[in-house]
């Protein structure tokens, strides 16, 4: 043991002769890079056989101390580069690399939802409707009946008779609040002995009797001699009716029972002649004779071209004018 060989004990006396003095703090050792491990072999390259792995090993074995010295070059710790002579063979998609940890995307902010007001708002309140507007007066709007019928509607009533009016009596009609009024009202059901007319016709008697002296003094012979047929009944559209006129606060005479609406006439061969904007020539030529007649028996004529409301009959009226005139249109 105690023999030593020349050369070891010629190395052992180089070592002792630089070694820094006991009294001198000795300089920390540098600390070698720790070797970067070599990536093991991929699974093709163990399916390629012995031979391969042979050349393989030598190869690298070779190139080991190159690749070394490339990995701890700083610029290539992250995307070392390859040595010239190792060959590129294309990556397949086994090959990528997973990571071990999947990014998770940020959650989504959650939305806060609206705080409902302490109050609900309430809609804006609709402005008070206007109170509707009275009917202007009129003084027979205050006509009652009295205990006795008075003589002239019984003189009336005995003209209806003798003109062939069949009628019956009516209770009295009165609407305080629109002023409606008809103190002795008839409702008549045939207007002379040979002419009829619709049902529920119901009138004051003056209006009844104009009515009918009207249809047997001029009707029924001017349909004679213009349609060569006689009248056989006439078909009102409004007689009682409770309501002011149209767009306005008058009341009409139909609240009175001193109107008659006719919209057509029918002969007694079948025909019916129908009052309209254009009627045929023939009917044309008899309506405008009726029409033209009435102004006079009758204060009010209204028809086709007067206003859009008459477009489709005549109205008849005995409403009360200054000095006894007529309005006819």
């Amino acid at each position: 043991m105690l023999l030593v060989t020349p050369a070891v004990a010629k190395h052992h006396h180089r070592q002792k002769r630089h070694l820094p003095p006991a009294s001198q703090s000795a300089a920390p050792a540098p600390e070698m890079p720790v070797a970067t491990p070599v990536p093991g072999s991929r699974p093709q390259d163990m399916e390629n056989g012995a031979d391969k792995s042979r050349q393989d090993k030598s190869r690298l074995d070779s190139n080991d101390d190159f690749l070394n010295q490339e990995k701890s070059h700083p610029k290539w710790d992250a995307h070392p580069p390859r040595s010239k002579g190792a060959r590129s063979e294309p990556r397949t998609e086994s090959e990528a690399e997973t990571p071990d940890v999947v990014p998770t995307p940020p959650q989504k902010p959650t939305e806060l939802e609206p705080e409902p007001p302490e109050t609900a708002p309430q809609p804006p309140e609709k402005p008070a409707q206007p109170a509707e507007e009275k009917m202007l007066s009129d003084p027979r709007s205050a006509d009652m009946p009295a205990d006795k019928m008075p003589p002239e509607e019984t003189a009336c009533r005995e003209r209806l008779k003798a003109l062939g009016v069949e009628f019956e009596e009516h209770k009295a009609e009165h609407d305080a609040q629109i002023g409606c009024s008809i103190p002795y009202p008839v409702v008549i059901r045939t207007l002379g002995k040979s002419i009829g007319i619709s049902s529920g016709t119901e009138l004051n008697c003056p209006m009844a009797e104009a009515a009918a002296r009207f249809m047997a003094d001029v009707v029924q012979p001017t349909a004679k001699a213009e349609l060569g047929a006689d009248l056989k009944s006439i078909n009102q559209t409004s007689a009682f009716v409770c309501r002011p006129r149209h767009g306005t606060r008058k009341l009409s005479e139909h609240a009175f029972g001193n109107a008659l609406d006719i919209a057509s006439f029918t002969l007694s061969d079948g025909r019916k002649i129908e009052i309209g904007p254009a009627p045929p020539e023939k009917d044309a030529k008899f309506l405008n004779a009726v029409r033209k007649a009435a102004c006079g028996p009758f204060k009010t004529v209204l028809g086709p071209g007067a206003d859009p409301d008459h477009a489709l009959h005549f109205h008849l009226d005995l409403e009360p004018r200054r000095h006894g005139g007529t309005f006819c249109q």
